[in-house]
């Protein structure tokens, strides 16, 4: 009997030693036994861990479990024994039918789930997934399903939760722990120290009076005499070395535990009657030994004589079953994380990583990898670093009585002699190995995910290849085989499977019907399909269901219309538009933010102008954006007034955003665009209206023939003269100009604005001659972000046009000083004012700094 901790290097490596000791016969092994048929491909070429077993059902695959598996899983190195001594090695849990049918009967009415780690879980199972994260990463002891249960609302009959990685207990899962799909773990659980079959106030004590109903661990580690249960079992299990046999004195000390414990719930005694189900099979099979390698809590019922038969039968009757798929499937380091919210996640999965692959030496090894980390951010980091770190590393061990140095001395040293006292330097050694990014891979021939299967047969179809080389791919959607390769790009995209990335089409076209796309497939993007696994098995239904959910959890107005985009660029079927435009009415209805309605719009246009290319009925839309654009022009008079600098930077960033879209609506029986201008000469003239919209209003009705440009030039000139400050002035500039060079509507050529119309150029030069030194001071950064807005052709084109204009116009005194940047030229009558010639030309320079020296 092997009782382990699920991923602990140390129970992996003397769960090696003991099975080459005892050499069993039949070998058995805690996880879903219907998954017996994979155990096989554990020992493929192409298998490379950290990997996991996914349960699904069929005919729901939001209902779904893990079974992950790293190098350093006891489990795992259970399975490679097996095959490379040829031992015939079964799986003993629960089977993953079982585990299933109990997630949809909890979920209740099959309502569907997301993954338990929470990613990709289905929104209305968010709040619980948060907590269940929340309660992974607290104190050892507090029920990760508790916290679930409280944030859900949902009945729960069992929790099943484990902080921090313990040795598997009451409400442990699987192999190495269970990541179930309904928001909570799974049945067979999430690997648990916890217990919550306790009866109401009863406070169980034992070993010296600790109490260990939530944490045995912690009661083993109180009764020797520590007050961390983590660096005790880390110092006693994982750091062993000599692979010598500590199970007969866990499955003794479990025992103990259980024995001052409650009767375990009904779910665990199913669990651990059907792991002796299988033992009694496996030992009328053989005169042999029949090794069980199952999580250390659990030792204690299948060691010693085994109860009746037909008791453990008797359980096991009329548990729900359903019909279950598994796979084979990649994982990551960061997955195995107590962070990610696994149930019987850890701390530092990369680390346990390291301790199993690196034996000898792993101090000094794990700190020159921590230097070759810094090394290739350009930190400093030498081989004296090194080996101070270590020497530091083994003295801080010694002081505070550890075996051989931890985890924790190691960042100790690495924080002080390596990174110099830097958390923020230290955090990437956290990221990069403490945790880690390992990426587990399949042998290709394993059973596919569903997904990955469909997802792979339409990218034949589509005559799209799956590699890494990055790939370019022009698309014209006026032809039905790229209209197809683009809705089948959009729905990976929506799904968060990056595997094509929207950039700017190499051939020049003012239509809609072209796309270019960089394709590129990166191996992290198989978890993101096992993620998206969850919302069916195919890629086109996944899709509409995640959208779906998308628009059922959206709070934000701009968050739906991007998915109404979403819907409409995927080319999924119009019966999942309907919906989605409901949820966009229900929003839109209860927000009353101007900017936020304007944000909204551009999204909604774009579609309706891809819809013309996909054949997508405009009308819904259309009416959609019409409703909203009468709410704008209601609001914005007085949304308009009295902003300060950062909202008035947004509301012209909106209204860029709107005046663009209804540039390019294109719907002729719309009213939108005359009722946008209407609203927009509401605002013209108005003395509490920021600079930077007023000069954005002045701006946009000129460029829609809405107002002349003499008249602009008027205003141009009014705003720029005496009464306001100079801070002011510039903002009305840089709104009118085109400000920081965004994305915004009639920024485009706002230089060459400049450039012809030397009437605006003029009254821009005319201010910036006329202003005193420290108002110059102040302007200057203004101007200096208006003018990097233009392009470097529409800036040189602006300081050749003002040296033009310096040969037509003089200052005051008549002429211009010799040198000045702008050249030389007579002046008109009537400029006889004096001034300063040589203080002048400095200025003159100045001013051509700000156009980047164009003018010089």
């Amino acid at each position: 009997m092997l009782g382990v901790r699920h991923h602990g290097p140390g129970s992996a490596r003397s769960v090696v030693a003991e099975l080459d000791r005892v050499r069993p016969s039949i070998l058995l092994i805690e996880g879903p036994a219907d998954a017996d048929p994979l155990l096989g491909l554990a020992a493929a070429p192409d298998m490379s861990p950290p990997v996991a077993l996914l349960g699904y059902a069929p005919d729901e695959p939001r209902v779904s479990a893990f079974w992950p598996f790293a190098e350093f899983s006891p489990e795992w190195q259970a399975l490679l024994w097996a095959a490379r001594n040829g031992v015939p090695v079964r799986f003993c849990d629960l089977p993953a039918g079982m585990v299933l049918a109990r997630e949809d009967r909890q979920e209740g009415q099959g309502e569907p789930v997301g993954p338990a780690d929470g990613e990709g879980a289905a929104p209305a199972d968010q709040a619980a997934d948060e907590a269940r994260v929340q309660a992974a990463n607290g104190a050892t002891g507090r029920s990760a399903d508790a916290a679930t249960d409280q944030a859900s609302h949902t009945a729960r009959d069992q929790a099943t939760g484990e902080a921090d990685g313990e040795v598997a207990a009451p409400g442990e899962v699987a192999a190495h722990g269970e990541q179930a799909s309904s928001g909570e773990q799974a049945a067979a659980g999430g690997e648990g120290l916890s217990s919550e079959e306790a009866a109401p106030g009863a406070e169980p004590q034992g070993l010296a009076g600790v109490d260990y109903a939530d944490d045995p661990i912690g009661a083993l580690a109180a009764a020797a005499g520590h007050d961390d249960p983590e660096r005790w079992w880390e110092d006693l299990i994982e750091v062993r070395t000599d692979g010598s046999s500590p199970f007969a004195a866990l499955t003794e000390a479990m025992a103990e535990l259980r024995a001052g414990m409650p009767e375990p719930s009904p779910r665990e005694l199913a669990r651990e009657a059907h792991m002796r189900q299988v033992l009694r099979g496996a030992l009328k099979e053989t005169e042999g030994v029949v090794a069980v390698v199952c999580g250390a809590w659990h030792a204690p019922a299948l060691a010693g004589p085994l109860p009746a038969a037909t008791a453990d039968a008797a359980v096991l009757r009329g548990l729900p079953k359903r019909k279950a798929a598994l796979a084979w499937v990649p994982w990551t380091h960061s997955r195995l994380a107590t962070a990610s919210g696994y149930g019987a996640g850890i701390g530092s999965p990369g680390w346990y990583h390291h301790l199993f692959s690196a034996p000898d030496r792993p101090v000094e090894r794990w700190l020159t990898r921590v230097a070759g980390v810094l090394r290739d951010r350009d930190l400093p980091v030498s081989s004296a670093h090194v080996i101070e770190g270590v020497r530091l590393a083994s003295s801080l061990a010694a002081l505070r009585g550890r075996p051989a140095p931890g985890l924790t001395e190691v960042s100790d040293a690495t924080l002080a002699v390596l990174c110099e006292g830097s958390p923020t330097v230290a955090s990437y050694v956290t990221r990069d190995l403490v945790v880690g990014e390992l990426l587990g891979s399949v042998p290709d021939d394993a059973p596919p995910v569903p997904l990955d299967a469909d997802l792979r047969a339409r990218a034949r179809t589509l005559r799209l290849k799956i590699a890494s080389l990055a790939v370019a791919l022009d698309l014209d959607l006026r032809r039905d085989l790229d209209r197809r390769r683009s809705e089948f790009l959009h729905q990976l995209d929506a799904l968060g499977i990056g595997f094509g990335t929207l950039t700017q089409s190499s051939v020049r076209s003012t239509g809609t019907f072209r796309e270019t796309w960089t394709l590129a497939w990166q191996p992290p993007l198989s978890v993101a399909v096992i993620d998206a696994a969850v919302w069916g098995t195919s890629v086109q239904e996944a899709c509409a269901a995640r959208l779906l959910a998308r628009a059922a959890s959206a709070s934000a107005l701009p968050e739906v219309t991007e998915t109404v985009s979403a819907v409409l660029l995927a080319g999924v079927s119009q019966a999942a538009l309907a919906p989605v435009l409901r949820s966009l009415d229900a929003v839109a209805a209860a927000d009353q933010d101007v900017v936020s309605l304007m944000t909204a719009v551009p999204a909604l246009v774009r579609a309706i102008r891809y819809g013309n290319v996909r054949g997508t009925p405009a009308g819904p839309l259309a009416a959609v954006v019409d409703a909203l654009v009468i709410r704008i022009c209601a609001g914005l008079p007085g949304a308009a007034g009295g902003l300060a600098d950062d909202a008035a930077a947004l509301l012209r960033a909106a209204m860029d955003g709107l005046h663009a879209a209804l540039a390019v609506y294109g719907q002729p029986d719309s009213g939108s665009p005359a009722r946008w201008n209407g609203a927009l000469r509401q605002l013209d003239g108005r003395r509490d209206v920021h600079g930077l919209v007023a000069g954005r209003v002045v701006r946009m009705l000129a460029d829609a023939g809405a107002l002349s440009w003499p008249d602009a030039a008027v205003r141009f000139r009014a705003a720029l003269s005496v009464g306001a400050t100079a801070a002011a002035k510039a903002a009305w500039a840089e709104g009118f100009l085109g400000g920081d060079g965004g994305d915004r509507a009639g920024s485009a050529g706002s230089g060459l604005l400049l450039v012809h119309d030397r009437e605006l150029l003029g009254v821009l030069d005319e201010w910036l001659a006329d202003l005193p030194g420290p108002d110059f001071l102040e302007v200057l950064p203004l101007l200096r972000r208006t003018f990097s807005g233009f392009s470097h052709p529409e800036r040189a084109a602006i300081g050749r046009a003002a040296r033009a204009l310096g040969a037509r116009l003089t200052p005051r005194g008549g002429a211009w000083p010799s040198g000045a940047p702008w050249g030389a030229g007579p002046g008109p009558a009537g400029t006889a004012d004096a001034f300063d010639q040589a203080r002048a030309a400095g200025a003159l320079r100045t001013v051509a700094g700000i156009l980047n020296g164009a003018a010089s």
